[in-house]
């Protein structure tokens, strides 16, 4: 089971604290960003801890190819401005430096333009940005507001209108409130492999939902506490067509009274026994606050 989390990436220990952290939660891969998600500020890549990190991942068989690094939230590759363009490329390079060879990537918001309007700039941003050794992934989205690449015809238009080869990463949460029926999913499966082809997805994003199907609201539920269920999330983990692509739990902290001041801790050690157990423990979260008092 190629299984893991989102992860932190600190400024003091970089990717041995990524791996560490991952280790901890019995992860057999992750997911970080290089900085915070909702800005840009960046630190220099540190070789030493990457060097270090790698070396970690290597003795506990972590393969870094399953690795995930995602960009951050605040790249809007639908609009006319050349930053998106500018941090992209810098981003690239330092997920390259890293040797991570896959970055997630929103697809982007038409804010005020029209919905092609917004798609063209993300066809004509992406075609400046140029190949790199690391492949992109768009992210399918819930289509919350003006986001685009909540539908997977048009996640295909951009990959087709883009100049070197793109490829996908598949969340659950995201795509049920865009309108997907999970429920089915060897069906949502088909359709996305008529549509844009199995080959391209790389990476699923495993979060329940807090939102009814169609609602774009785009909200994560801990696994099995939100409205796909946890049957219906064991099937797509254990699928047999998806064994060889890695799962990133992105669902919520829990809010744990400490000493009367509320903290927020990680899920993911209790989510991933739980996915590896197959079996849903209703107290999960009653014993995730009781660990980390």
């Amino acid at each position: 089971m190629i299984i893991g989390s989102h992860v932190s990436f600190k400024k003091d220990t970089q990717l041995v604290g990524s791996v560490t952290e991952a280790l901890s939660y019995g992860s057999t891969t992750f997911m970080f960003y290089t900085g915070a998600p909702q800005n840009t500020n960046r630190q220099p890549i540190d070789d030493k801890l990457t060097n270090e990190g790698k070396e970690l991942m290597l003795k506990n068989n972590i393969d870094i190819n399953n690795v995930i690094v995602h960009a951050p939230y605040i790249i809007n590759m639908a609009s006319n401005n050349d930053f998106a363009v500018t941090f992209l490329k810098e981003e690239l390079k330092r997920v390259e430096k890293l040797g991570m060879t896959k970055l997630v990537l929103h697809p982007g918001s038409s804010v005020k333009l029209t919905k092609e309007e917004g798609i063209q700039n993300i066809i004509d941003n992406l075609n400046k940005v140029g190949e790199s050794k690391v492949k992109i992934l768009l992210e399918t989205m819930a289509g919350k507001g003006t986001e685009l690449g909540s539908s997977f015809e048009e996640i295909k238009q951009i990959i087709d209108g883009v100049n070197y080869e793109l490829c996908v990463c598949l969340d659950t949460c995201h795509i049920n409130d865009a309108g997907y029926d999970i429920s089915d999913f060897d069906n949502v499966l088909k359709e996305f492999d008529q549509i844009i082809g199995l080959k391209y997805l790389k990476c699923v994003h495993v979060n329940d939902s807090k939102n009814l199907i169609n609602t774009h609201k785009d909200r994560h539920e801990n696994i099995g506490f939100g409205t796909l269920g946890f049957a219906n999330l064991i099937k797509i983990i254990y699928h047999d067509k998806l064994k060889d692509i890695p799962k990133i739990l992105e669902t919520p902290y829990v809010t744990v009274d400490d000493n009367s001041k509320e903290r927020m801790y990680p899920p993911y050690k209790f989510e991933i026994e739980m996915i590896l157990n197959k079996e849903f423990d209703s107290d999960l979260i009653n014993k995730i606050r009781a660990y980390y008092k």
